[in-house]
Formats: structure tokens, C-alpha cells, sequence
């Protein structure tokens, strides 16, 4: 696997471009700022009712709609939801699209599940950073950066790559290190992860605790700071310095029966439903399913909201957070 570091990406593949930023959510933003920052030509797309065109606007940049963004870009980076791009991309960028375009992604959904397929005379690149994009603005103005993952579905103008790369520096991420995947990889392996670990299984097993512990007879103050609260600090070292420095950093029990007793809650039953997950996620099965559920006006998707919230750990858990006077209330 390649990675690439500051020498070996140049600016000067993407100056002198227009570029589009369309959306002005947490990765949209930072983007935009970063490359205006890096000394970059960038104006953001905008629906004319989004409550995003002020913000941008006061951070000092130019706005417009997300067609006259397109018209008037060499290169469009396209930060809007999954859900939404296909549409999107039909309506108002692909009519404005011009030969040796450049259209850039940050997740490549919609490439990898021919939701959109582009003519095959502009370049597709993605430039994806793993993190937040509040990370991403934020480690850019400390004068660092957070790791990219690049990929190139089709070079038009034979310098597909180098612009990637060009996009990842100014973002700051190649002081971080960019390491080279392909549309396909970057998909399988983030859909996976935030369905099987990140996202549903960690929830899962968040509650799974809870309520056991409440059903012994446990307070559920206590139950909330065990399975929840605490996992922060246990992440925390997994981010630092892997599994092996969360052992060395808790007590002998905590890794002796963590060890012990963790193989029997992640058995090889949960494993094999993992691989089920992952063949989904391959096959485009679940690519499918989401796209179903977006157009059935999220049935499926706002019972599970609404039951997620109900949870009783997040009604003591609001009631404890409360007490925690560090944290930032929104």
C-alpha cells in the first residue's frame, strides 16, 4: 500500500483551478477553508435556502448555487449526503460538466454503486480524511494535519492522482500521511466498520451491558458509567497506542478478565454474523436497502430513532451528563 508525505504531493496540480465545494456540513466546511487557506481559488455550492449560505459567507467565502458552482469550477469536490448525490448530481451538476473536469469525492457510495456514473471524459478522484471534519479544520489551524485515503476511478486528464494528492496537502493531511485505496476498498471497508463495530455494534454492545445490569437489580446511574460512560477512556487508549497500550495502561484484573471473559461475549456466532454483513455490503445489498429506505421517506429508519432515544440509557444518561460540567451543551 502506498503512502505519500508532504515531498511527494505539489500544490501546483490544483492552483491557478477554480474550485467547487458543494455542501457545508462538518467535512464541506472544512475543506473549503483549508484549501482557500492553502491558497486555492474555492467558492462553496449552496442550495439558495440553505441555512448553511450565511456561515460560509461570514467565514469569508464566495457562495453560490450548486449549478453555477459546477459552471463556473474546474474541479468539484461533492461533500453533500449519500442519499441525496444521485439526484443532485442529475439535476445540477451533471448537465454543467465539461470535458476535463475534475469531480471529486470524500466517500465513494455513490461511484462504487453506480448511483452516479460520470462521462469518461472528466477525472473521478475521492480524498477522503479519517476524521470528524472539525478535526480536520481544527488540526489544519494548529499547523498539522489528520490522515487522507486517495483513489483515482478514472484519469482523463493524466494527472488524476497528482491533484488527489495536491487536495490532500491542502487539506494538511500529508503531514499526517495519504495512503493510496481504490472507490471500492474505502467503500466496503467504512460501510462495514460503521455497521458491524463503530456505530451498530458498539451500540449494541453499550446497551446489551446496560441492561443486563439493570435487570440484575444494579442502579442505573452505575450501569450507565460502566458501559457507557467509561468506554471513553478505554477508546482513548486503543487511540493512542492500539489494544496492546490499553492493556498495559488498565489493572491486571481489568486484563485478565477482559481477556478471559471478552472471547465469550464476541463469539465466533457474532464473527460469522460479521462475514453476513460484510457480503452485504459487497454484494450492494445493503447499498440497495438504504437507497429503498431514503425513498420510502425513512419508515424503517425514524422507528428505530425514535426507539433508540426512548432507551433508558439515554434518559439517565442525559440526567448524568448534566453533572458533568466539562461538557459542551448544544
Amino acid at each position: 500500500m502506498n503512502v505519500y508525505y508532504e515531498q511527494d504531493a505539489d500544490l501546483k496540480h490544483l492552483q491557478g483551478k477554480n474550485i467547487a465545494v458543494l455542501g457545508y456540513g462538518s467535512q464541506g466546511h472544512a475543506h473549503a477553508l483549508n484549501l482557500k487557506e492553502s491558497g486555492m481559488n474555492v467558492c462553496v455550492g449552496l442550495r439558495p435556502d440553505s441555512s448553511s449560505c450565511a456561515q460560509a459567507r461570514q467565514a469569508g467565502l464566495e457562495v453560490n448555487t450548486i449549478a453555477d458552482a459546477v459552471k463556473w469550477a474546474d474541479v468539484i469536490m461533492v461533500l453533500l449526503p449519500d442519499q441525496y448525490q444521485k439526484a443532485i448530481y442529475e439535476e445540477e451538476i451533471a448537465p454543467n460538466l465539461v470535458e476535463g473536469n475534475t469531480l471529486a469525492f470524500a466517500h465513494g457510495f455513490n461511484i462504487h454503486y453506480k448511483q452516479i456514473v460520470p462521462p469518461e471524459t472528466v477525472n473521478v478522484i475521492m480524498i477522503a480524511p479519517k476524521s470528524p471534519g472539525h478535526l480536520v479544520r481544527r488540526t489544519f489551524t494548529e499547523g498539522n494535519g489528520v490522515p487522507c485515503l486517495i483513489a483515482v476511478h478514472q484519469d482523463y486528464s493524466g494527472d488524476a492522482k497528482q491533484q488527489a494528492l495536491a487536495w490532500a496537502k491542502g487539506l494538511g493531511g500529508a503531514k499526517a500521511g495519504v495512503i493510496e485505496t481504490t472507490f471500492k476498498d474505502e467503500t466496503e471497508t467504512d460501510l462495514f466498520g460503521e455497521q458491524a463495530v463503530l456505530c451498530g455494534g458498539s451500540a449494541e454492545l453499550i446497551k446489551a451491558g446496560f441492561e443486563t445490569l439493570v435487570e440484575a437489580g444494579y442502579p442505573e446511574e452505575l450501569a450507565y458509567f460502566e458501559c457507557l460512560h467509561e468506554l471513553k477512556l478505554i477508546v482513548d487508549l486503543y487511540y493512542e497506542g492500539g489494544l496492546s497500550r490499553m492493556n498495559y495502561s488498565v489493572s491486571d484484573t481489568a486484563e485478565y478478565g477482559g481477556m478471559t471473559r471478552g472471547p465469550r461475549v464476541i463469539t465466533p456466532a457474532v464473527k460469522a454474523e460479521m462475514k453476513k454483513i460484510l457480503t452485504e455490503v459487497q454484494d450492494g445489498s445493503f447499498a440497495r436497502e438504504f437507497i429503498d429506505e431514503c425513498n420510502s421517506g425513512y419508515k424503517n429508519l425514524n422507528t428505530l430513532r425514535e426507539s433508540n432515544t426512548g432507551h433508558p440509557i439515554e434518559k439517565i444518561g442525559a440526567k448524568l451528563r448534566n453533572m458533568m460540567s466539562w461538557l459542551i451543551k448544544k
